[in-house]
């Protein structure tokens, strides 16, 4: 499976080193119970880390950095919002008719350094980091962190979606909108880094249901000049959508390094 240590430990919460090995990662992300109504009503939504896709087998994702924005971008309050062993959940009445966008956004800094000699790492917000570090700290290394975990849900006819011009995104290309794939039919996606088309990043694309086949099945695929992506969907059924980035330009001043993460879920519905 495609690993991805920056967004799972955002997501967790975790004080990491800069630096561990990927083996130790895994899959981040939200699945709504329906991601295309007819009408306004409720959906509830499952937000995990897990080893297989879509199953709760490992720890439950972190949710306080949860937006959920109706079609008209008003933010919209969640229901019944609860964090148990393997998963957290939570509901959201869908009363106006659109597209609604549920991220989970993390940003922060992760690090190390020498105190007196003994190794030490942190993980701290982008304007508190500075607190955690006493005085007298030595060999310092900072990274900046930028994760979105995101999912759709329309209610009606879809609407328009803006990218936020932060961090790693996607916006649909072919079709138009996340929530009108269909298997059989080729889609394509393209990936922009602060609000601008990126080129050379390496995407994977897995279906879920991994629980239950012998082969993962992962299509691992590279934007183009113009930051796309293109794919047929094989079948019907919950697809998880990842990609990484790093470069130098960082928004934390003692920031050598930033790395950019994206997963979001997505469902491709039969003809």
């Amino acid at each position: 499976m495609p690993r991805t240590l920056p967004l799972a430990a955002l997501a967790l919460g975790l004080t990491l080193a800069w630096t561990i090995p990927s083996a130790q990662a895994h899959n981040v992300w939200l699945q709504p119970s329906s991601t295309v109504l007819s009408k306004a009503q409720w959906i509830t939504v499952d937000a995990a880390v897990s080893n297989d896709l879509f199953f709760f087998n490992h720890m439950p994702l972190a949710l306080d950095n949860l937006t959920v924005s109706a079609p008209n971008g008003d933010k919209v309050a969640v229901d019944n919002l609860s964090r148990g062993k393997l998963r957290s959940v939570f509901d959201v009445n869908l009363a106006q008719p659109g597209t609604y966008r549920l991220a989970v956004v993390n940003h922060g800094v992760m690090g190390n350094y020498k105190l007196n000699g003994e190794a030490k790492r942190f993980r701290g917000g982008i304007d508190s980091y500075a607190k955690d570090i006493p005085a007298g700290a030595t060999e310092l290394r900072l990274g900046e962190q930028v994760g979105r975990i995101e999912t759709f849900v329309t209610v009606g006819k879809p609407s328009p979606l803006k990218p936020s011009g932060v961090g790693l995104e996607m916006v649909p290309v072919a079709p138009s909108h996340p929530n009108d794939l269909v298997a059989g039919e080729a889609a394509s996606f393209r990936f922009l880094v602060d609000g601008k088309p990126a080129a050379g990043i390496e995407v994977a694309l897995v279906r879920g249901q991994t629980r239950y086949r012998n082969q993962v099945g992962e299509v691992r695929l590279t934007t183009d000049a113009d930051g796309k992506i293109a794919f047929t969907w094989p079948e019907a059924g919950m697809y998880w959508l990842e990609a990484e980035v790093k470069d130098k330009r960082t928004t934390v001043k003692d920031a050598a390094e930033r790395r950019l993460t994206y997963a979001v879920t997505l469902e491709v519905l039969p003809q």
